[in-house]
């Protein structure tokens, strides 16, 4: 209890800029856009995020995006938006998740949007989100969790230097409802 009310004390960034990207923290009005990149996104998105299966209408973005930015200042959740600098276009969305203030601990998620992956975009972010929890929040250990199968998401993970430190088998259920194994990897601060 005591790190949970420490935590709402913490300024936590609501934007965070990197070379390309600038991660605005998810707030009311952004549901439409984040409607329509999932709606372009969602055959690339449900293989592996449970929450793409079904379609979301864009005021049901909207409630999801209100309920990010609650849970934002209760601390729970620290999502972002992701928007290319040049032109503010929204190419994706992730951020903290699974929080453990008592560490602090922060498990990084994140997706593309399908006509902007293959640019580095998700790994740009994850440098950047991990950054930020280590300078802004003192975090000791930041993971990311994945389909073990998701290749890109691990190449993410390896890209911005965490380790695997194990394969969780039958840890998960995938789109078509079976159950998979997933990777945790991890990097942890001194």
């Amino acid at each position: 209890m005591t790190a949970l009310l420490d935590a709402l004390l913490i300024q936590v960034p609501e934007t965070v800029e990197s070379e390309r990207l600038v991660l605005r923290a998810t707030r009311a009005g952004m549901g439409p856009a984040v409607a329509e990149a999932v709606r372009e996104s969602r055959r690339d998105l449900e293989r592996w995020m449970a929450w793409a299966r079904e379609a979301r209408s864009a005021a049901e973005s909207e409630r999801h995006c209100r309920e990010m930015q609650l849970r934002w200042h209760a601390r729970e959740e620290l999502d972002y938006c992701f928007h290319r600098r040049s032109d503010g276009a929204l190419v994706g969305k992730g951020g903290l998740h699974t929080i453990d203030w008592s560490i602090p601990r922060f498990e990084i998620g994140y997706w593309i949007r399908s006509s902007a992956t293959r640019q580095g975009y998700a790994t740009e972010a994850t440098r950047a989100l991990c950054a930020m929890a280590r300078a802004a929040l003192d975090a000791n250990r930041v993971e990311i969790s994945c389909d073990a199968r998701n290749a890109a998401s691990r190449r993410v993970a390896e890209k911005c230097g965490f380790d695997l430190e194990g394969i969780r088998r039958r840890s998960r259920r995938d789109a078509a409802g079976k159950l998979a194994d997933s990777c945790l990897y991890a990097k942890v601060f001194a």
